[in-house]
């Protein structure tokens, strides 16, 4: 048996409502008790948290592994460390990888594969339709069974609306969370920056809003007609939030989360043609971003998610259309969200919510949260430790993102999976 004590910390649990200077005590992976010791502990040993923020481990709702099949872009192994890192305890892995999760066998490949490394939680989400294909529909009852925790296209929205139906309503049957990436591939054209000022002035070909609300409508549409819950990921207009708050108070099952770089990057990124922002979807209006902020203050969007997409540095040195999209955000999720509240755009409570409970709750997860009796997924960080973000103190094997020299404030000092240290920084 282990005992671990955290002591003389500020924890903060927003999903008990609990901030303030209370100790945390565990025994064997599991979360023994808050604020008081359970009679007759002894800790193994004793974790000193002073100054230092307690709250539970991060859950990511939208993670590019790239293994298996892109093992030359990043790893289990190697992600699940970066995780670790980065105060994530939790990941929910993305369908596309190669082969697709469409069947039990991948999803039990990964798990396996995320079980030997054992720095995080990786749960799989299923492919919605066979190979990604949009035809035909996945096994959606035995990927389930398997393990996924919702079922998803990745970045390859439905085109075929009677398929869309279709997958809902087998959902709803099941009780299934749809994860959707609202995108018509259609009114997209091939484009690759916001149909804007700045990516008119480049000459890069233009995504409108129009390719993100005319796929929210139609999805608003079938989750009314099919009592579906769906979720959408990765908003990037602030119209399209505006379209689920309505949605939401009419009671419509919908939730929805926002990459954390959306909240801080604008089109105005993009000038110099730099492609690690090359991003889907593409960074919208100064507007957008502002709306997209006041969503997640009120909670219509409940989550803050990576859409970590690790690449190898020949992925993003051509000219800006030809390079691959993505950025690589493990390594950024929580500073960035901590931005927000020295922003005053949120609390520190809300923040930690948002990367917490919030992503736990609209999947059903009991992660997220420091109730006695639940796994012990924690995270503490330094709130006031300033630190820069360069190639080398990144973990991710990819290195492209466009915060590269960014200065943050607050950094992880421990991450402890299911009771386990899985990651302690030094004092450099």
């Amino acid at each position: 048996m282990s005992r671990v004590q955290i002591t003389n910390g500020r924890l903060i649990d927003p999903a008990n409502g609990i901030d303030g200077e209370f100790d945390l005590y565990i025994e064997d992976g599991i979360i023994s008790a808050v604020g008081t010791a359970p009679e007759g502990f002894s800790p193994d040993w004793v974790i000193d948290a002073a100054d230092q923020i307690i709250c539970p481990g991060l859950v990511d709702l939208r993670t590019h592994l790239r293994e298996p099949g892109e093992e030359h872009k990043a790893t289990i192994a190697g992600e699940t460390r970066a995780a670790a890192r980065s105060g994530i305890t939790t990941l929910c892995c993305t369908p596309d990888t190669h082969p697709v999760i469409d069947t039990p066998a991948v999803v039990a490949l990964i798990r396996r594969r995320a079980k030997q490394a054992g720095n995080a939680r990786v749960l799989s989400v299923g492919a919605l339709t066979q190979a990604l294909g949009g035809k035909q529909l996945s096994e959606m009852a035995a990927l389930q069974q398997a393990g996924c925790i919702g079922l998803s296209n990745a970045d390859i929205p439905l085109a075929n609306t009677l398929v869309e139906r279709r997958a809902l309503e087998y959902a709803a049957t099941f009780g299934i969370t749809t994860l959707l990436r609202p995108e018509d591939q259609d009114l997209k054209d091939g484009g690759c920056a916001h149909e804007g000022p700045v990516g008119t002035r480049l000459g890069l070909p233009p995504i409108p809003e129009a390719a993100e609300t005319v796929a929210v409508a139609r999805d608003l549409a079938l989750a009314t007609q099919t009592g579906s819950k769906i979720h959408f990921q990765t908003l990037s207009c602030g119209s399209a939030a505006q379209m689920i708050e309505q949605a939401q108070q009419q009671r419509i099952p919908v939730t929805c989360d926002i990459a954390a770089h959306q909240l801080h990057l604008t089109e105005m990124d993009i000038e110099g043609f730099d492609s690690n922002c090359h991003l889907s979807p593409p960074l919208r209006s100064l507007t957008d971003r502002n709306t997209l902020r006041d969503a997640v203050a009120r909670g219509v969007i409940g989550a803050i998610c990576s859409d970590h997409q690790p690449h190898e540095a020949d992925a993003k040195a051509a000219p800006f259309p030809a390079t691959a999209t993505g950025l690589s955000a493990l390594d950024t999720l929580l500073p960035l969200t901590l931005k927000l509240v020295h922003e005053r755009v949120l609390s520190l409570t809300e923040a930690i919510a948002r990367v917490t409970c919030g992503p736990a709750d609209i999947l059903g997860l009991p992660y997220g949260r420091l109730d006695p009796g639940r796994t012990a997924d924690i995270c503490i960080f330094d709130p006031e430790k300033n630190w820069i973000l360069t190639e080398e103190t990144m973990a991710s094997n990819g290195t492209n993102t466009p915060f590269l020299g960014w200065e943050f404030t607050g950094r992880v000092t421990h991450t402890l999976f299911e009771g386990k240290i899985v990651y302690k920084r030094d004092n450099n």
